[in-house]
């Protein structure tokens, strides 16, 4: 029988802080063996401006024409302009859809309050802009438990963008996140702090823990620290149960002992500008375009270098003549003898080659136009009615079409996770539900306004039970998608459709003030009984006075009461 281990970490299941650094320098050769590292130093300066590091110059002047800037700004304001909306819904085909509504409902507000709380939307950018700049965007998600809350409840969801020379994986020909078999985490943090946190953690080394240095990221000796280490974050999953567990640890000391997360998810989000196969670092879009950016910064640079030398016209004079020659405006200069165009002549200077500014305009067009940014895409295209403007937004969102889906892709994965996070951490909240209809009409009955809303106890741990109950949908919330609802509701209230209350119901906070408290006062209208009618004078209603009728009955003769009818007329 063969007793060798089969543990991830030589070995053994789990971690120490010697085998965990062994894993981080196996992946830090990975990305050393692609140049991963010098590749993203040159993509961030050539994005900053920093463009003519390392470029033999050779005298010339070194002006920056940064069309990269530009053209990565356009696709991240493309892509992330408008506000991003994720919505949770119960499957069509689930087992009592109706009982998944609410807690749905209750998904979608804490949702937005962790859009609110932790600006996803700059944060999106933010990936967004490292994906295009460094081939790879990356944001955290865990759980800090030191966050006050309110309402004596601690701990929220925070997410943290990351470098993608900070992450690892543990399969580097794979770019999918759940399937890897260990992530780690690296950042520099200040020893003094460092060790605060591994005594706080009952760490048996924590006075061990140096400082060092980080030989294989330093660009520049400003970068150099020596009160900084390097912390590593593990991450895996447990083979039995699907949990992940972490731990964190330097080189030599451990800061705090393996726990578990309690979810099934790795907490955070992988998103490639392009895909490179077998290969979980992405394509950046800027790797391929420096070589364009310096041609056209020294295309400028020999350009003024001529200007600078040659652009003025120079005068030759006879010194025999002129003793010394006066450039004062209106200055008189003497001659001895002779004709004085002989004496004094002006050479002009040679002119540059128009075809010289023609193509290095071509080429900033060219390379603009290569990745998308064509003139209608930067709004320097005419467009003379709205299907023109349409058109050319929709011409220009088609180049990205693909980096954009899976940006939300990404997005919708965050959420996901999100969720996992509240049915395990949250626990029993209190949270704003619908006021149920017999609420409503008991408060009504005993003569109070009834709320639109109440407070109720929900335990967010039944999450759990209903993960593939929930179909997450992330899209952008733009301007023109809320005019086009808007117009919708004023339609169907005009139309006679819906009540004013559903229309109020529907409509943003931002369009109408004090929105929830007109909605509360028209349905206690609605649930309150009808008063009774008032009189032209404001007084009560009386019942109308109807004069008693006679009968009149037939027969023969003028009777009785024939004679007394015709008395009253």
């Amino acid at each position: 029988m063969n007793d060798e281990k089969l543990g991830l970490f030589d070995g053994e299941d789990m971690p120490t802080a010697r085998t965990a650094w062994i894993l981080l320098e196996l992946c830090r050769d990975f990305n050393i063996r692609i140049n991963l590292n010098e590749t993203v130093k040159a993509n961030r300066n050539f994005y900053i401006g920093k463009q003519w590091e390392g470029v033999q110059a050779n005298g010339l002047p070194q002006p920056v024409f940064n069309i990269l800037k530009r053209i990565v700004g356009f696709h991240v304001a493309s892509m992330v302009s408008e506000n991003l909306k994720a919505n949770v819904t119960p499957l069509a085909n689930t087992p009592k859809t109706y009982d998944i509504v609410e807690p749905a409902r209750i998904v979608n507000e804490e949702i937005d309050a962790l859009m609110e709380h932790n600006h996803i939307t700059t944060l999106v950018k933010e990936l967004a802009r490292n994906a295009a700049v460094d081939g790879d965007g990356c944001i955290y998600a865990y759980w800090d438990a030191d966050v006050n809350c309110g309402g004596g409840i601690m701990g929220a969801l925070r997410f943290e963008a990351m470098d993608n020379d900070r992450v690892f994986f543990g399969n580097p020909n794979d770019r999918d996140v759940q399937s890897q078999p260990y992530i780690q985490i690296t950042s520099r943090e200040i020893v003094r702090e460092v060790k605060i946190r591994a005594k706080e953690n009952k760490s048996k080394d924590w006075a061990r823990i140096t400082p060092d240095t980080e030989d294989y990221t330093v660009v520049d000796n400003a970068k150099y620290t020596d009160d900084k280490c390097t912390v590593v974050l593990t991450l895996w999953k447990n083979p039995e149960d699907g949990t992940v567990w972490a731990y964190e640890s330097t080189k030599d000391c451990e800061i705090r002992k393996p726990w578990s997360l309690g979810i099934q998810s790795y907490p955070l989000i992988w998103f490639n500008w392009d895909y490179i196969t077998d290969c979980y670092h992405g394509q950046s879009m800027i790797t391929g375009l420096i070589p364009n950016q310096i041609f056209i910064n020294k295309a400028w640079a020999m350009s003024m270098l001529s200007i600078m030398r040659s652009a003025w016209p120079k005068v030759v004079y006879d010194k025999t003549r002129i003793a010394r020659w006066d450039n004062r405006v209106g200055g008189a200069i003497g001659i001895n003898g002779g004709d004085a165009n002989s004496a004094v002549k002006i050479v002009d200077p040679p002119t540059i080659d128009p075809q010289i500014a023609n193509f290095i305009s071509m080429a900033v067009k060219m390379t603009e136009e290569s990745l998308g940014a064509t003139e209608a895409a930067l709004g320097e295209g005419k467009a003379y009615n709205t299907s023109a403007i349409l058109s050319l937004q929709r011409a220009a969102a088609t180049p990205i079409e693909l980096q954009k889906q899976n940006l939300y892709r990404a997005v919708e994965d965050l959420f996901r996770i999100s969720i996992e996070f509240m049915a395990e951490y949250y626990g029993v909240r209190s949270v704003d539900i619908e006021n149920p209809q017999k609420v409503a009409e008991a408060q009504a009955f005993i003569g109070q306004t009834p709320d639109a809303t109440i407070p109720e106890v929900f335990d967010f741990s039944q999450l759990k039970d209903m993960p593939m109950s929930l179909k997450m949908e992330v899209g952008a919330s733009s301007y023109y998608s809320e005019v086009a609802s808007m117009q919708t509701l004023d339609n169907m209230l005009t139309g006679g459709f819906i009540q004013p209350v559903d229309y109020l119901e529907r409509i943003p906070d931002s369009y109408f003030p004090k929105r929830r408290k007109l909605i509360e006062q028209m349905r206690a209208q609605m649930m309150a009984p009808p008063p009774p009618a008032a009189a032209p004078g404001g007084g009560p209603m009386l019942e109308p006075f109807t004069a008693p009728q006679t009968e009149i009955t037939g027969g023969r003769g003028y009777s009785a009461p024939a004679r007394e009818v015709n008395a009253q007329s």
